[in-house]
């Protein structure tokens, strides 16, 4: 009877049991969830058996994942060696800067010693790109699309191009078609299909990537024996006239890239002899620290940059009236205080601003010193503008031509639209005459000599995005800056502008035959014998004066 008794009760108490025990392995699955237990496997698989480790992990899904693996990728997946946490770690002062990699949740900062990176060998990295990109090929941002598809592409196996092909079909993004159709055209190179591999070839024939010459190459070039490598003659010709295509397209993109550059570097010879053309036309005077007034609106730069730490992107705007303000008040000091007591004695105001120059130099030297100054490129003109796989323009050259014209075109309304312009034409034609029509020449001289020493120091700004800024930067654009002067003509602002592209083209295309240093040289033995035929320049000055 007792036994009886107890019978029930000992079944209620096992049921209960075993449901406390299904509900503790219930908990425990949830709380170690498939994301958590592979990232654990992560830190703690050998090199060995990483590469398996990966692959679980990425077939986890989750929104984590990928994170995870970039992280391991770059070089910033770490545990915490006191208790196995797995951080993504940032360099910081005192270390890393640690996030936890399953919950996002900052962890402070760690000491380097504290830590341990999960570390990856070569081959293991190939996998981790390819895995990644699998991973990245159907997200949202075309960006990371045509990332996970330049990844695929590194290791095209059958499973890569199955899933590239299916992306194909579903893809309308331009970047990302076009880089989908280069890595499929480029893996149907190894087709063992004949067609296939013309088709390849057709699509290929209007890239230009030098992955492309290198592949197609490839298929023209023969083993040890002699013989060639792709067997079909066919395919042979096809490729051997896409490569043909594809050097006379790299042969005029290169044109246009030196077109460019030649274009860039005479908008800087433009700028430095624009506002020595208008003073040399007008009064004659050879100024020789008219580089030095570069100079001074290129450290004016630097200066405004300095008061402006945290607005990097403007700070070239403020720096572009503080430049010519400044450069033009020295400017106006050296016409009021030297040169105007050396009009008509040419040698004596060339040794007189050559000592200015002299001056201005040691000047800068003291308050800077010697050391030369680097500017920063605001965001907005740094990198380039990627126009195909073989022409990129870079953009603070592009921006200084736009910069160049738009200076050029403002000069020219000021010349012609305002009463000083009239006036500094009239008294660059015929000064006597000027002079009897009641025009105070002095003053006319000094403004004249002020806004051409503006304009310089709107050059150094130009300049200052360029190259760094030192004592010595004048010294390099002084003599390029008068021989664009005396080949477009003294006085002629559409001379200084047709001379200085001119000469700036010349250089660049010569640059590539006879080297930086020669090519300047044949430059000036140009100038030398262009100026014996025809001593004016391209465009003479016309007047009175200029016919005496």
């Amino acid at each position: 009877m007792k036994a009886m008794l107890c019978t029930p009760r000992l079944r209620t108490l096992a049921l209960l049991a075993l449901l406390g025990l299904a509900l503790g392995e219930a908990s425990g699955a949830r709380t170690s969830d498939p994301f958590s237990a592979s990232l654990a496997r992560l830190k703690g698989a050998p090199l060995e058996e990483l590469g398996a480790a990966i692959e679980q992990f990425a077939s986890v899904q989750d929104e984590r994942t990928s994170k995870v693996l970039q992280a391991l990728l770059d070089g910033r997946l770490f545990y915490r060696k006191a208790d196995g946490k797995v951080v993504i770690g940032e360099p910081a002062e005192a270390g890393y800067a640690i996030t936890d990699a399953a919950s996002g949740e900052q962890l402070g900062t760690a000491e380097r010693f504290e830590v341990k990176k999960i570390s990856l060998n070569n081959a293991l990295r190939t996998t981790l790109r390819e895995t990644i990109g699998r991973l990245e090929l159907n997200a949202q941002d075309p960006a990371v699309r045509l990332r996970a598809v330049q990844a695929m592409s590194q290791a095209p196996d059958e499973k890569n191009l199955a899933l590239l092909r299916a992306r194909l079909e579903t893809e309308r993004d331009p970047k990302v078609l076009d880089a989908l159709r280069l890595a499929l055209a480029l893996a149907d190179l190894a087709s063992e299909d004949k067609n296939v591999r013309l088709r390849a070839i057709g699509a290929l024939q209007d890239q230009t990537g030098a992955e492309v010459v290198n592949r197609l190459n490839a298929l023209l070039e023969k083993n040890d024996e002699g013989e060639y490598l792709e067997p079909d003659s066919d395919v042979r010709h096809m490729a051997e006239a896409a490569l043909h295509r594809i050097q006379s397209r790299l042969q005029f993109y290169g044109a246009v890239e030196t077109l460019f550059f030649g274009l860039s570097l005479g908008a800087v010879l433009v700028l430095s002899a624009i506002g020595l053309a208008i003073t040399f036309g007008v009064m004659g005077v050879i100024n020789m620290a008219h580089g030095e007034l570069m100079m001074l609106g290129a450290y004016t730069t630097y200066v405004v940059q300095q008061l402006m730490p945290d607005q990097l992107n403007i700070s070239l705007f403020a720096a572009i009236p503080a430049a010519f303000l400044i450069s033009a008040l020295v400017g106006i000091a050296i016409e009021r205080g030297i040169i105007r007591f050396l009009y008509g004695r040419p040698l004596e105001s060339l040794l007189a601003t050559f000592g200015v120059s002299l001056f201005l130099q040691q000047t800068v030297r003291s308050i800077f010193s010697p050391l030369n100054r680097s500017v920063a490129t605001p965001a907005w003109m740094s990198g380039s503008l990627q126009l195909n796989g073989a022409l990129s323009l870079t953009l603070n050259r592009f921006y200084i031509l736009l910069f160049c014209l738009l200076v050029f075109a403002l000069l020219l309304q000021i010349l012609k639209r305002t009463r000083l312009g009239l006036e500094v034409r009239a008294v660059a034609q015929n000064r006597a005459m000027a002079k009897a029509m009641g025009i105070p020449a002095e003053r006319v001289d000094a403004l004249t000599f002020g806004l051409g020493s503006g304009i310089a120091g709107v050059a150094g700004v130009a300049l200052s995005q360029l190259t760094n800024v030192g004592p010595n930067l004048g010294q390099a654009y002084i003599v390029d800056s008068f021989m664009v002067v005396v080949f477009g003509g003294v006085g002629n602002l559409w001379g200084t502008l047709v001379a200085g592209f001119s000469l700036g083209i010349a250089n660049k295309f010569l640059e590539p035959y006879s080297g930086a240093v020669l090519a300047k040289i044949l430059v000036l033995v140009f100038i030398i014998i262009f100026i014996q035929k025809r001593p004016r320049g391209l465009f003479p000055q016309k007047g009175r004066a200029a016919e005496a």
